[in-house]
Parts: C-alpha cells; structure tokens; sequence
C-alpha cells in the first residue's frame, strides 16, 4: 500500500463526518479516523465516531484528548448558552458563541502529523460553507490557506510529496449532504450532530446544529432517524 492510497479523515461523529468518511473510502482510499476528546459539552459524539469508524471499515481510529483549557471560551465547552433557534440561512454577520477557538487548524495539524507518521498522502475534513453557523475555519479561503502551510510544513512535502486536504462536502446543502451519504451506505442513526444533547445524549431539537440537520431530512422527504428528546415537537 503507497501513501497514495490512504487518508487521514477527521471523524467527529457527527453527520458531515460520517459522510466525509464514507466518502473517502468510496474513492477508494484506505482511511484512518481521528477524533478529538476536548472537553465538548456534545460528548456523546466520541462514542459515535467508534461506531461509524466500526462500521464503515477504517483501517484504525484514535481519538485524541486534549486539555479542555485550550478551548475554553465557547458555549460548547461550558461558556455561556448554546443558542437555540438562532440559525439563518447563509453567513452571519457575527461568529456564533458556538465557535471554539482555532478548533479546525488544531484538529488539521494533528491529523497533518499523524499523516506523515502513517504515510499518508491525504486529509479528508467535513467542512461545509452553505449550511453552517458562520465559523471562520469553514471557509474556502481557510482551506485554501490550510494546504499552503501543508504544502511547507513536514519532511514528506519538502521532499516533494505534500498531504492533499480534500473537502468533499464544502458546497453542498445538508439535504444534498445527507442524500449522498445514504447512497454510500451511512447510517445516520449512528451519528450525533446536537450541540446541547440531554443526559441521556438525545438531541435537543433547537440548537443551530439540530435545526440544519432536521432542516435537511426534511428537504429530502425523510424523518432524521437521530433520538430526540420531544421537548421541541420536531420528532
């Protein structure tokens, strides 16, 4: 197996990943899940990830904890509301407090050293700039950005080899997202994509994440197959 053949994916074990992953193993890539233990109010994404990892074939997944003091600052590490029912359609003026600081270059550097560990001549990374909160590190240009300093940043790309990031889902809709996803065969029951889950790690229905993920389903004519918890009538 050459180093063109694998890929690093980033693997939250929210829907977009989940998607991202199948993807890449359409492509024919042998892929290596990453996930990220950071102190996230969502947790009960990480026990997703094992699963979706498990099920759609990864060659390995390790899930990387990191000290939850480097993302202090966002409501979804413990600062402040997750807002509900606060999405528009298109980019916010103002970054959502849902923000985390630096979370993808972070998550991106990782998966980059882990790349070259493993030989791996790609990055897969479920961002999307349609259907999203307004995040800077999910724009085109910070991807853009990203491949440049990939391209300087290891022996392997010096050395005339450089890691591709690629980001299958970046102009797609969540509906569209979600369509390509049960043709590759995801389970999206598997995957946890709330913001602000209920103890028993049922999704709440009225963060901004719940409602472009329902909002998706709904364009597709399909019921999310995700738990909910009832309080918002979207079951």
């Amino acid at each position: 197996m050459n180093r063109e053949s694998r890929a690093v994916v980033l693997l939250s074990g929210g829907l977009d990943s989940a998607t991202t992953l199948a993807v890449a193993g359409a492509e024919g890539f042998s892929t290596y899940a990453m996930s990220f233990s950071y102190g996230q109010l969502h947790s009960p994404e990480l026990e997703a990830a094992s699963d979706i990892a498990r099920t759609l074939g990864t060659e390995d997944h390790i899930k990387v904890s990191l000290d939850p003091r480097l993302f202090e600052g966002s409501a979804l590490t413990g600062t402040g509301n997750v807002p509900v029912n606060s999405v528009t359609i298109g980019i916010p003026e103002e970054i959502p407090p849902t923000y985390v600081p630096a979370r993808n270059t972070i998550f991106l550097s990782m998966a980059l050293g882990w790349a070259e560990v493993i030989d791996a001549g790609h990055i897969f990374i479920g961002v999307n700039a349609l259907d999203y909160s307004g995040y800077p590190d999910c724009r085109p240009e910070y991807i853009s950005a990203f491949q440049k300093l990939a391209d300087l940043a290891t022996k392997t790309a010096v050395e005339g080899y450089p890691t591709r990031i690629h980001t299958p889902l970046l102009d797609m809709t969540k509906a569209e997202i979600i369509r390509l996803g049960l043709e590759l065969g995801v389970d999206y029951s598997l995957t946890v994509s709330c913001y602000n889950p209920d103890r028993e790690g049922r999704a709440c229905g009225r963060c901004d994440a719940c409602f472009l993920r329902l909002k998706g389903f709904r364009e597709n004519g399909l019921k999310d197959p995700a738990s909910y918890c009832g309080k918002c009538g979207c079951e």
